[in-house]
Formats: C-alpha cells, sequence, structure tokens
C-alpha cells in the first residue's frame, strides 16, 4: 500500500480521519465537553446512595421506616470501665468514682447528649470487671467524627487518674475519627500517586515526556468529565465515594491503555514509512477499531454490576460504564487531533540514556524466543499453561466469603481494635446489637407495650442474647427502637444464628401477633445477612448476562464462532487463577507476609463478584488488541502460524506496558492497611499479570495454533448478523505463506 492509498472504513476510522482533518475543532469539542460535564455536574451537585437505598429486605424497610418518620439517629458512644485484675468490681468505690468521672467528663464538653450510668441500664458485666458508660453525640451522625475529639481527650483525661481501670471509648464516631486519620490520608494518597506511578512507566515505554503525557492527560480529562457527568446522573441513579474511587481506578487503566495502543500503532507506522496522514488513518481503523471493541466489551461488563440491585454495585457499575465511555470515545476522537497536531513534536522531552523507542518493529527478544517455543510444541504448551491456571485457581473451590470484622479488617495494629475485643468478650454483641425497628399505630398501646415486653424477655430466654435488652420510644412518630446485643459477637456464625432466632421464632411470637405492627430487624449483622443474601442471588444473572454479551460482541467483531469461545474460556481461566490467589493468600493465609496481609480466613463478600465484573472487562483490552492484530495480519495474507507470530510479537511491547502500568496501579492499593483494600489490588494485579503473561502470551498462541483454520469458523447460518470486521483497514498485501497447506480467508 502506497502512501495515498490508505482506504480505510468503519466508525473508529471515519472518526478518526474527521478529527484529523478538523484537528483544532476536535480539541475544541473535547475541551468543551469537559468544561460543560464538569461544570454541569458541580451545578447540579451529587446525590449520594441514602441508607434505605442500599439493600432490598428488613435492612431496607428498616431504614425507609427511620427516614420517613424523619428521625435522625445519633452517632452513639460507649466507655469502657474494666477492671485490670480481678481484685476490682464495679460495686467498688474507686470503680463507681470512674464511672462518675466518665459522665461528668464527657457531659462537660457540651458534645453529647443522653448520657447512661451503667448502673441504671444494666450494662455490667457478668464478673462485675466491665461496665459500659453510653451516651450519644450531638448534630448530624454523619460528620459526628469531625467533633468527636474533645470527648476522646475528656476520656483520657480520666483514664489518667485511675491507674487501676482501664478506661477506653469506642463507637460509631470515634471509630469515624480513627479510621479518618489512619487511613483517609493513605487511601488518597494511593489514588493520587497512581498518576506519577502510570507516568514514570509511560516514560519508560516511549522514551519521551511529550509522548508519555498524552496517555495520562486523556485519562485525567476522562476522569475529570466523568466526575461531572456522575454528578448529573446521580438524580436519577445516586452514586457513593466508593463508585468514585472505583471510577478513577478504571478509569485510569483504560485511558492510558486506549491512548498506549493507539500511540503505539500510529509511530509503528510512521517508522514503517507511512506519511503522517497515512499513519494516523491505519492507527485509527485497526488500533481505533480495537478500542471501540474493547470499551464496547468493558461497558456491557460493568454494565453487568446494574443486575445485582445493591445501590453501591449499580453506582461503581454506572460510574465506570460512564468512564470507559468518555475515554474511548477520547481515544478515538481527540487523541488522533491532538497527534495530527503535534506531528513530530510528540517526540519532544527524550529521557536521557533511554533508546529511541519509534513504535516500530521492536519485536520483543523475549516474546519471540518464547513464541517460538510455544509454536513448535503447542499442545504441550496448552497443556502446562492450562494444568498450572487450574492449579492456581484449585484453591478458589473452598472460597469462603463474608463481610470482615474489625479485628479482621485492621488486626490489632489499632488501639480502637483492642478496644472492640475486649466490648465483645465482656458484653458479646454489644459493641454491634441488632435493632429493632417497630412501627405501630399506637405505640403506646397496651397490646403493644405487651409484646415489646414479651420481645425483650424472649430474646434472652431463646438463647439470642444475653442481654441487657434495650428499648427507645419515640412516642410522637410511634415507634420504638429494640437495641438487641447477640450472643456470638464478633463471630458472624454465630452471631448470625442468633440473629436467625430473633427473625425466626422470638418476632413471630411476640410482636408478630399484634396486628398492624411492623418489626424489621436491622443493625451490622442484619445488614451483613441480607448483603449477602442479595450478593448471592445476583450472582448468576450477573455471571450469565457478562458472558452472554461479551460472546455476542466478540461474535460479531470477528466473525468467528471459535474466537467468541475461546475468549470467554480463556477470560474466565484469567478471572479462576485470580480467585485461587486471593483464597490462598487471604484466606489460607500462604504467602499472606509477602504482600503485608494477613490470612483473615475469609474473603470479603462484594470483592468476588466485583472482581469478577472489572477482571472481565479489563482482559478483554489486551485480547480484543491482540487477536485484531492477528486477524488483520491473516486477511493480508499471512499464514495462521505467521500471524500469529506477527500479531502477539508485535503487540507485545503495547501489552506489556499497558499490564504494567495496570499492575503497579492496582498494587498501591494492595499497600494500604485495610484487609479489603489489600484483597482487591493484590487481585487485581496477579489477574492482570496473569492475564498479559500466561494467557496473552501462552495459551492464546497455543491454542490458535493447535485450532489453525478452525480459528475463522463462522456457519453459514450465522452470516445473517451484521458485519463489523470491516472496520478493519486494508494494508499491503504480502504474499500468502504456507503453514501445512494453503488457507482461504473468509472474509
Amino acid at each position: 500500500m502506497g502512501n495515498g492509498d490508505a482506504r480505510v472504513r468503519g466508525l473508529a476510522a471515519r472518526a478518526g480521519g474527521w478529527s484529523a482533518r478538523h484537528r483544532w475543532a476536535a480539541v475544541g469539542i473535547w475541551v468543551l465537553f469537559v468544561v460543560l460535564a464538569t461544570g454541569l455536574g458541580s451545578a447540579a451537585g451529587r446525590v449520594d446512595v441514602e441508607d434505605s437505598e442500599q439493600l432490598k429486605g428488613e435492612t431496607s424497610t428498616a431504614a425507609g421506616i427511620i427516614e420517613e418518620a424523619g428521625i435522625e439517629e445519633p452517632a452513639s458512644e460507649t466507655v469502657l470501665v474494666q477492671a485490670k485484675d480481678d481484685g476490682l468490681t464495679s460495686t467498688d468505690a474507686d470503680f463507681r468514682s470512674a464511672v462518675s468521672a466518665v459522665m461528668t467528663a464527657v457531659e462537660r464538653t457540651g458534645e453529647v447528649t443522653d448520657v447512661t450510668s451503667p448502673y441504671d441500664s444494666g450494662t455490667v458485666s457478668e464478673d462485675g470487671r466491665s461496665a459500659l458508660v453510653q451516651f450519644d453525640v450531638r448534630g448530624d451522625p454523619r460528620t459526628a467524627g469531625e467533633r468527636i475529639e474533645p470527648v476522646l481527650e475528656a476520656v483520657a483525661d480520666v483514664q489518667k487518674e485511675h491507674d487501676s481501670l482501664r478506661i477506653e471509648e469506642i463507637g460509631g464516631a470515634s471509630m469515624m475519627k480513627t479510621f479518618d486519620d489512619a487511613f483517609g490520608d493513605d487511601f488518597k494518597k494511593a489514588e493520587y500517586s497512581a498518576v506519577p506511578v502510570a507516568l514514570g512507566i509511560l516514560l519508560i515505554a516511549f522514551g519521551a515526556l511529550v509522548a508519555a503525557l498524552l496517555p495520562v492527560a486523556l485519562a485525567i480529562t476522562a476522569i475529570v468529565a466523568t466526575m461531572g457527568l456522575m454528578g448529573l446522573v446521580s438524580h436519577l441513579q445516586p452514586m457513593s465515594d466508593t463508585a468514585n474511587s472505583v471510577m478513577l481506578l478504571v478509569g485510569l487503566a483504560v485511558g492510558v491503555d486506549y491512548c498506549l495502543f493507539y500511540l503505539r500503532r500510529e509511530r509503528e507506522e510512521r517508522a514503517a514509512g507511512r506519511d503522517a496522514r497515512t499513519a494516523l488513518r491505519i492507527a485509527a481503523a485497526t488500533s481505533g477499531r480495537a478500542i471501540v471493541v474493547s470499551g464496547v466489551t468493558v461497558c456491557v461488563a460493568m454494565a453487568g454490576m446494574l443486575f445485582t440491585g445493591i445501590a453501591e454495585f449499580e453506582a461503581m457499575g454506572l460510574a465506570s460504564l460512564m468512564v470507559v465511555a468518555v475515554a474511548m470515545v477520547g481515544s478515538v476522537t481527540v487523541l488522533p487531533a491532538l497527534l495530527s497536531l503535534l506531528g513530530e513534536r510528540v517526540e519532544k522531552g527524550r529521557v536521557p540514556f533511554l533508546r529511541r523507542r519509534t513504535g516500530g518493529r521492536n519485536d520483543s527478544r523475549f516474546w519471540s524466543a518464547v513464541l517460538k517455543r510455544v509454536l513448535a510444541r503447542p499442545v504441550l504448551s496448552v497443556v502446562v499453561a492450562t494444568g498450572a491456571l487450574v492449579a492456581v485457581a484449585a484453591p478458589a473451590l473452598g472460597m469462603k466469603t463474608e463481610n470482615l470484622t474489625l479485628d479482621q479488617e485492621f488486626g490489632d495494629s489499632l488501639p480502637i481494635v483492642q478496644t472492640y475485643n475486649r466490648v465483645n468478650a465482656a458484653f458479646p454483641g454489644g459493641s454491634e446489637p441488632a435493632e429493632v425497628v417497630v412501627k405501630a399505630d399506637d405505640i403506646n398501646a397496651p397490646e403493644v407495650k405487651a409484646a415489646l415486653a414479651d420481645f425483650r424477655e424472649q430474646a434472652v430466654g431463646s438463647g439470642a442474647s444475653r442481654g441487657p435488652v434495650e428499648i427507645k420510644l419515640h412516642d410522637q412518630q410511634n415507634l420504638a427502637f429494640v437495641y438487641v446485643p447477640l450472643v456470638g459477637g464478633s463471630d458472624q456464625d454465630a452471631a448470625g444464628a442468633s440473629l436467625e432466632k430473633l427473625r425466626d421464632e422470638v418476632r413471630p411470637a411476640t410482636l408478630g401477633k399484634v396486628d398492624g405492627v411492623e418489626a424489621p430487624i436491622t443493625g451490622q449483622v442484619a445488614g451483613n445477612k441480607d448483603f449477602n443474601d442479595q450478593l448471592v442471588g445476583s450472582v448468576v444473572p450477573v455471571f450469565a448476562f457478562v458472558v452472554v454479551f461479551a460472546f455476542l460482541l466478540m461474535l460479531l467483531s470477528f466473525r468467528s464462532l471459535t474466537i467468541a469461545v475461546t475468549s470467554i474460556v480463556l477470560n474466565l481461566l484469567s478471572v479462576g487463577a485470580a480467585y485461587g490467589i486471593l483464597v490462598a493468600v487471604f484466606q489460607h493465609g500462604w504467602g499472606a507476609s509477602l504482600v503485608g496481609a494477613e490470612g483473615v480466613g475469609a474473603i470479603i463478600t462484594w470483592l468476588p463478584l466485583f472482581l469478577f465484573v472489572i477482571l472481565f472487562g479489563l482482559s478483554m483490552d489486551y485480547h480484543v488488541f491482540v487477536v485484531s492484530r492477528i486477524r488483520e495480519a491473516r486477511t493480508r495474507g499471512l499464514g495462521t502460524r505467521d500471524a500469529i507470530r506477527h500479531g502477539v510479537v508485535t503487540t507485545a511491547g503495547v501489552v506489556t506496558s499497558a499490564a504494567v502500568i495496570m499492575v503497579a496501579v492496582f498494587a498501591i492499593f494492595g499497600t494500604l492497611s485495610m484487609q479489603s483494600m489489600k484483597q482487591m489490588g493484590v487481585g487485581l494485579a496477579a489477574a492482570v499479570l496473569i492475564d498479559a503473561t500466561v494467557i496473552r502470551g501462552v495459551l492464546l498462541p497455543a491454542v490458535m495454533a493447535l485450532l489453525g483454520e478452525r480459528n475463522w469458523y463462522f456457519p453459514k447460518w450465522l452470516h445473517r448478523l451484521p458485519d463489523l470486521t470491516h472496520d478493519e483497514a486494508p494494508a499491503a498485501a504480502t504474499p500468502r505463506t504456507r503453514d501445512d497447506e494453503p488457507e482461504k480467508v473468509p472474509v
């Protein structure tokens, strides 16, 4: 193909061609879009997910009743007063003096209300060595952590005066403050450090500052625009801070990847002797098309989260979907315009001591050597690679999921965790009681009061609680809040069994007998159970949706039944291996110290489904890019094995660079102190590493080599389906090489 003969077709090619011809208009439109999205989103404000929208089931029902009544439950705090040895009990004068001192000290701060003595509430342990002073924090519970410092200081002052006692505070506000102080800044630093890490790797990959800045600039503008769009969309689908963090991660990963794919191909064509215009047109029709196919596939995978029915997941899915779509559009529109404007100046800012990386036929020597052996023995390669992945995935068969308790999440590194364990030991379930929200036509009606009394008695009599069961009446709203410490405490299984007794036995026998009374049971343990039940129920529809639609997209994009099937199987192997690593490290503790983690005995509940959706989408980045290059070489006339060799080796550099960036960004989150963040970071990083090496470098070429001509199998009865392969750009025809026999390329 001569420089003037590069005839390209398809959506990506037309978009890239228009942008290159109207480069200032394309850049202006993109900047205007980012500014408008940010401005409109800021003006509209962001609506966050409410408690009543988080889940279905009793937890949601209880939250809805509370919100409808206009009651805002304050942040509750507890001060543990505990003898350090067996010689002192709650009846001793020194103990009583300490309790009085705590009550006086916290009241003097002016930040609390409803201070309750343990001698009035009955919150004294069975052995008499521990007691709980309880109170509420004034003001908005969502900001209570910002106002709790004077109270914590007052309690600390009392502790200094009573050496024989342990006086420690715990509660919603104090935990909020502790976590913000210990991990809030840490988490933000991890997010912010992702950008310089990505930039550093891109500098090594391209060897030039301008070329390295382009992918980062595209990713950042896509993220900024999506933040604005999230504000607008949140009025239809509420968002959250978690969705914002996930969007940032996904946006940085795909934004950099897409730009990297495009820029590398344009530089490769320039190095091959194409003029600037032709190189851009070829990059638009090849890498541009791969970006569109990959982007749509990732969007479909992210849309799977919308089927969970869990508001937090729906917010994460929608936010991720939007940032991928924005990055995809930016890659095939504004990027060609910028490359056209910059021309040779994209090489500006050359980094000393780094060789010039033109993007030409700098075939990877390492992957060339690996591929030579893989293609020489494809059967052995498939058996070894598959066996290794299955072995790595095997521990996933025994995966145990649960919402991590405070001590599992943070270990014993924080003083408040030790306080949490002491409270649970002395008062099982006291730090996380079940809360029964009782709604009646008249909360003071005799039959309702009798039912409440019966519930309190039977909650203890059934063995679900050891008490004390506290009842707070809201006469004006005809509501009652019943707080029931669950037997089992921080043991999730035991506490869950106690919750089932309350829901299935105690409630029907008491409150359930009174007409017109609603009594949903909520709280930490109840919320965990409802979340788990809903998440388990959504696994099959989410998996089915993602797999089926990804299969259809691959089928339409490559018009090959074989390619579509192998794509799904290879991605599932990659996800399975990631699951196996998670279980081995975090559940069984194998090698946990290598990643600064602990074997906490379980995987946090939300992670398996989240990882499946994210990984299935991101894995398509590499798969579509590599297979597109193989198919492109095949349509030019190369034999199947030569096309595989060409496709894998010529994409090795860009896939490696993209994978290193993703692994580095995800690994940052593996350095955080929270075990759930470690699990997410390690799972994502391990899966991307496996996907870019074992899957794309060994298993994919070996499987395609074994299949030969069958790679392009497309039954006649499927020919009526839309043909999306015409997006590819024809290139100079090269003589067909023979593998074993002449091959025909389906059109």
